[in-house]
């Protein structure tokens, strides 16, 4: 279902990047953006899912520009080594190669974006910068209370932990009452919930987020 394609971005940087095509043709697209493990199994999964549920899924490899081809397990040294790749990209050049990935994904018709942990808050950051995205919806983004005044252009839609050892609930809060009608969910959870490859991964949190994910994006990309 799926394969790698090589994306240009706006600054002529070329990134790699993982599509998953349906059977048929596309409700629209889908950016899927990665945690900081990079462009991973999961990943590729969760892109092969949005294909299944008959969207084009493109999954942008966040980190080539300082270091391509990564893939890292959920592990300590994995962690590790996503947290120092994260602090070495530079967040305006990631919305770019986001960009990238919906004028690819933009054949399908209107493009909503996803992401996870780092890329919860690139696709909530999506939203307030680029006026292509037609929806986003952000899992555990443990930067967006930094930039919840940013205005959004396209409608949200977010999944919290409450159990989250990153993102504390003082923080959700703040985004619930910055934005009172955006939804925003909160499970019985960890961070990662949504990953069936990580020790946190709560199944029932999981196919509920799932569920309004693709519920939210049904009601937005048409």
């Amino acid at each position: 279902m799926g394969e790698m394609l090589t994306l240009t971005t706006a600054d002529g940087a070329t990134i790699s990047a993982y599509q998953a095509t349906p059977e048929g043709t596309p409700k629209g697209g889908i950016v899927v953006i990665q945690e900081i493990f990079g462009v991973n199994h999961h990943i590729r999964g969760v892109a092969d899912r949005f294909a299944a549920a008959g969207y084009l899924a493109i999954a942008p490899a966040m980190f080539d520009r300082v270091e391509p081809g990564v893939e890292l397990n959920y592990d300590e040294a994995g962690m590790g080594a996503g947290i120092a790749l994260m602090q070495k990209t530079n967040h305006a050049a990631a919305l770019q190669d986001v960009a990238a990935a919906v004028a690819a994904a933009s054949k399908a018709g209107p493009v909503g974006v996803v992401g996870f942990c780092w890329g919860g808050t690139l696709a909530y950051a999506a939203a307030t910068t680029l006026d292509t995205v037609a929806a986003a919806v952000g899992y555990y983004g443990g930067g967006i209370v930094g930039i919840v005044a940013d205005k959004l252009h396209c409608p949200v839609e977010l999944h919290f932990g409450e159990q989250d050892d990153h993102i504390p609930i003082s923080d959700i809060e703040k985004i619930r009452q910055a934005h009172p009608g955006m939804a925003v969910y909160t499970y019985p959870a960890g961070h990662g919930f949504n990953c069936d490859e990580r020790g946190s991964y709560d199944k029932p949190s999981a196919d509920l987020a799932w569920g309004r994910t693709i519920e939210f994006l049904g009601r937005h990309i048409k």
